[in-house]
This record gives structure tokens, sequence and C-alpha cells, in this order.
């Protein structure tokens, strides 16, 4: 789902997206991306994930 994200654009997921987004996080070389940034990601993706209707968004530029 990495492939999803546009530095330009904005982005969201929905619950059942986020599993493979957070797989694809799992799957990426160390140092990729900063293990701090990846912690900002997963956060509110645990929350998004816990409950209906909601979606985690990426704002672009």
């Amino acid at each position: 789902m990495l492939f999803g994200l546009c530095a330009y654009y904005d982005t969201s997921f929905n619950r059942r997206q986020l599993p493979l987004l957070l797989a694809d996080l799992d799957r990426l070389p160390p140092g990729v991306i900063p293990e701090p940034a990846v912690a900002e990601i997963r956060r509110p993706a645990a929350v998004t994930v816990a409950g209906p209707h909601l979606y985690l968004w990426f704002v672009g530029d």
C-alpha cells in the first residue's frame, strides 16, 4: 500500500487497507523510514483499525 502514497496528493486509508500498509512498513529495510516516523504512522493507524468509519489521512504538499 505504500505505492499509493504520493508526496503531492492527499491519501486516505480505511481500516481494511491499513493492515496492508503496516505490513509494507514491516518489509522495508532498516533505515528507509526512520523508526520515530514509523511510530508516528503506527499510533494513529491503531486507532483507525479499532473503530468503524475512521480513516488515516496523509496530507500531501
